[in-house]
């Protein structure tokens, strides 16, 4: 690029913009060296797919360039808008393939070019700019985490990660006995170890395990013989996972389970056992231990305050750096424990009612409670579905089955899941209805097509069960997935009706925002942001027939199923958890100030990083929809 006196000002320049604020200093030089300018008229066609296979990358010096498809430059077609430190066509030059867009020099435009052949050369010279250019939205969302966790430094230094593999986890060597100790052996084996649980083993596999616990219920109490074999008192109902699972995963196995050892296997072999008390001694408040209240609770109080802890644990794990879709998964699952205690007991007190008849039925979970993407506010979203006995009408059934949901949707608001304004419940007629009443409403609603049918659509199909007869909600989705698995008119309807939720950015890259009550300009989290990587997934699994529920699973299975570039999928779902973590932290703060909950937030309020991260995932959400047209174009 000329004299030592450009090229220092080219470095200088670039050291604004990611990745190379990070880039070591001779990969800089090496870089500004061999950078050409170019210039480029307002509207002039920067790139093409016409051209074929891109020779250069582009970095944006100065002015702006935007990125649309279709024949004719519109605002509806625009997908990328870059402007100066961004750099283009990364995904073109890493297939070598020809851009996917059309791009249009917005301004009088000035760029830095890198030949391709250079371009991988830095590729493999440089960690930061490789890392940078095939995990972009990762690479940031990184960045942002590491932010968040410095504002969280007091909370952070008390709490362990949970997204650690269990390899990590463990603490030593697993301590294992064959099946045929004796009772008396072991108990002493584990007191002089002071370890909880002995592991018994055939050829290094698992057959049982027996823990303090059973030394109470098995041993202190009964007085039984201690020298029979351990294996007869032994649990054989195990659970492993492997040892490049997380934590969290072992935190949730717990809390669904009710268990407090995890055993690590490799093939088969054990390799270690994790505890309860391994992955909660350093927290304030456990999941086990949540989830133990939960199970145990035996009036609406305790479930009031398992529900405070809930919230408590949940921010506990935003402090941590705990990632958006475990988070939330956290959250859905203690959320789902408690939900079904509350039936529990409002179940038990009707079957004391000398009128009580027993129903087969399922509790439906749906929205964000069925994909298990629910935050820290939420309200209900709900429904039955029951099966009509031969000797009684399915309004024969309802009718007993309201009294019972309403008691529950009251208990479930006195916990802090507040009742549908909708009407989404279990306790509307309209939503408690008989397996056939449930096919009669999808497939008017399929047949139709039109504005509150899809509005109820993309609630409803995303039920999935959650006390009861499971298979009823199993039967209820083979249904509804044979009917709409071909059905490309309504497909297509749902396309349109997704479309029409376009991310708040403007032509020139500034934030869509609105004027609400307290005079701020604001966007809404959850209907502009989350909302078009929710409706896309859900097209996306129902023309597949896939019973996945959560988004990112079904955007994952849709790329597997027609072969999506991996790397373009995983932006959208990073890109949806980056949102949804937002959302994560807004409420923290909104409960902090004792604020009202709100998914509404003001742009101008995030750092730069954010603000930065948060265009790149509207962007993203942009090239979703537009992929999500193409497929459904006929």
């Amino acid at each position: 690029m000329g004299s030592a006196s450009l090229i220092q000002q080219t470095i200088e320049q670039l050291r604004h913009h990611a990745p190379f604020d990070r880039m070591e200093h001779e990969h800089m030089v090496w870089l500004a060296e061999r950078l050409k300018v170019s210039y480029f008229d307002k509207d002039e066609i920067v790139l093409s797919p016409e051209q074929g296979v891109p020779s250069r990358l582009l970095i944006i010096r100065q002015g702006t360039v935007v990125g649309w498809q279709g024949t004719r430059r519109v605002e509806e077609a625009i997908a990328y808008e870059l402007q100066e430190g961004e750099f283009f066509p990364l995904s073109a030059l890493l297939a070598r393939r020809p851009v996917n867009y059309t791009f249009t020099a917005n301004d009088d435009v000035f760029c830095l070019e890198l030949g391709a052949d250079e371009f991988d050369a830095l590729l493999r010279m440089s960690e930061v700019f490789n890392d940078y250019c095939t995990r972009r939205i990762a690479n940031l969302l990184e960045q942002s985490a590491h932010t968040i966790q410095a504002q969280y430094t007091q909370s952070t230094t008390e709490l362990q990660s949970m997204s650690s593999p269990l390899s990590e986890v463990i603490r030593r060597e697993p301590v294992t006995c064959t099946p045929d100790t004796s009772v008396r052996s072991v108990l002493e084996t584990m007191h002089a170890l002071r370890i909880g649980s002995m592991v018994a083993a055939e050829n290094g596999s698992p057959v049982g395990i027996f823990t303090l616990y059973d030394v109470l219920d098995h041993v202190a109490l009964p007085q039984i013989d201690l020298d029979q074999p351990i294996i007869r008192l032994m649990s054989k109902n195990l659970y492993t996972l492997p040892p490049h699972a997380f934590a969290y995963e072992a935190a949730l196995l717990m809390a669904k389970e009710g268990i407090r050892h995890v055993l690590v296997t490799n093939q088969g072999k054990l390799v270690g056992v994790v505890s309860e008390r391994d992955l909660f001694a350093l927290q304030r408040v456990g999941l086990r231990q949540i989830s133990t209240a939960i199970r145990g609770a035996h009036d609406l109080d305790t479930l009031k305050q398992s529900a405070k802890d809930i919230q408590q644990l949940a921010q506990n794990m935003l402090a941590q750096g705990v990632a958006a879709e475990q988070l939330t998964q956290f959250i859905s699952t203690l959320n789902d424990l408690l939900t079904t205690r509350v039936i529990e007991l409002k179940l038990a007190e009707a079957r004391q009612k000398p009128d009580w008849v027993e129903i087969d039925f399922c509790w439906l979970a749906m929205g964000s409670e069925g994909r298990f993407e629910q935050t820290m506010t939420t309200d209900q979203d709900n429904g039955i579905i029951f099966r009509t006995p031969p000797d009684a009408t399915p309004n024969q059934v309802r009718e007993r089955l309201l009294p019972l949901a309403t008691h529950i949707n009251v208990a479930l608001d006195a916990c802090g899941f507040t009742l549908c304004k909708g009407g989404i419940m279990a306790s509307n007629p309209s939503w408690c209805l008989s397996f056939e009443e449930w096919e009669n409403t999808f497939s008017q609603w399929i047949s139709r097509g039109d504005g509150s049918e899809l509005l109820n659509a993309s609630i409803f199909f995303d039920f999935r069960p959650l006390y009861g007869n499971e298979e009823l909600a199993k039967q209820l989705r083979e249904w509804l997935n044979g009917r709409i698995k071909n059905n490309r008119m309504f497909l297509r309807k749902m396309v349109e009706n997704a479309l029409r939720n376009r991310p708040p950015l403007s032509l020139w890259r500034n934030f869509l925002v609105e004027r609400t009550g307290d005079s701020q300009n604001t966007l809404n989290l959850k209907i502009n942001g989350v909302t078009p990587f929710v409706d896309a997934a859900r097209i996306f699994a129902l023309s597949l027939g896939s019973n996945e529920t959560s988004t990112a699973q079904r955007l994952r299975a849709a790329a597997e199923a027609w072969r999506m570039d991996k790397s373009e999928t995983e932006a959208w779902i990073e890109s949806f958890l980056y949102i949804q973590l937002l959302r994560l932290r807004l409420q923290h703060q909104q409960s902090s100030k004792h604020e009202a909950p709100s998914n509404r937030i003001n742009p101008d309020t995030l750092n730069g990083l954010d603000q930065h991260i948060l265009k790149q995932t509207f962007r993203q959400a942009r090239t979703l929809q537009n992929v999500l047209e193409k497929f459904f174009t006929f």
